[in-house]
């Protein structure tokens, strides 16, 4: 009985550690997998923006007699390509960042107003014909997260509202704290709402992407929502999106930190006095 036990550990602690050595390398091809889908996706994007600015700033230099309207015009395209190359160049530096097997979030207290109002001041200068409103709530809501992501984070779908939108004039920015411990944040448009039949696979990178992207590369709803992805779940929260009656809503939750008993205590202990 004992050699017959003997044997059957030894054999089940090699099956077991030939299981996680599998299960290791099929993640590590799943690694891979998506980095190249992300350099396929990305190169497409990035040349599309590039072709622009290199025919805007041409037709500047090879026409001298251009108005100064028309050649305002293509400088201010060149500036938004630029713009957006900006910003796809910040995520492919958040998103390789968060898929670092050493990632390490510069998670501290932060004001969630503040948070937001930042996020909604760089969009009114990216977005000045679009209408803002916030609301956070009456008492003061301190979340542990690193405030650049989670404001990147912010950016990407008050973005994604507009272009994916399409009819999009307003957007409307919440922050609550839920009753299951979590900061709820909330980005909804006025827009047309999202595909039903994209909205299940929203935040499934290689799904979406298993077709080669056609038109402009910027309309692609890639790279941004796998970066917010990434980001919320490294923080320990979830993301989520749905339609209503007038356009779209993402709404991501952050984990709270846990109620401090020895303020809790002295809390009550003022209450009795």
């Amino acid at each position: 009985s004992f050699l017959t036990f003997l044997s059957v550990s030894v054999i089940t602690s090699a099956l077991t550690t030939k299981t996680r050595q599998l299960d290791k390398l099929r993640m590590e091809n799943e690694k891979i997998r998506m980095r190249a889908d992300l350099l396929r996706s990305v190169s497409h994007d990035i040349r599309t923006p590039l072709t622009s600015i290199i025919g805007s700033t041409s037709a500047v230099l090879d026409n001298p007699d251009l108005s100064q309207e028309d050649r305002r015009s293509l400088l201010e395209d060149v500036k938004q390509e630029a713009q957006w190359l900006i910003r796809t160049v910040e995520n492919l530096l958040s998103i390789t960042r968060i898929g670092s097997d050493r990632t390490e979030l510069n998670k501290q207290l932060e004001p969630v107003e503040e948070v937001l109002a930042e996020a909604v001041q760089k969009a009114r200068k990216r977005l000045p014909d679009i209408k803002f409103s916030v609301e956070v709530p009456a008492e003061l809501l301190m979340v542990p997260m690193d405030p650049i992501l989670i404001e990147q984070v912010l950016s990407n779908l008050i973005e994604n509202a507009v272009i994916h939108g399409q009819t999009t004039t307003a957007i409307h920015l919440r922050a609550e704290k839920t009753e299951d411990g979590f900061a709820a944040f909330s980005v909804r448009d006025n827009g047309q709402g999202i595909s039903p039949a994209l909205l299940p696979h929203l935040f499934d990178y290689s799904i979406r992407h298993a077709s080669p992207p056609t038109g402009d590369g910027k309309r692609n709803m890639g790279l941004g929502l796998s970066v917010c992805s990434a980001v919320v779940k490294a923080h320990g929260g979830r993301l989520t999106a749905h339609n209503h009656p007038d356009g779209a809503e993402f709404i991501f939750c952050l984990p709270m930190p846990p109620a401090d008993p020895a303020i809790s205590t002295d809390l009550s202990e003022e209450e009795t006095l």
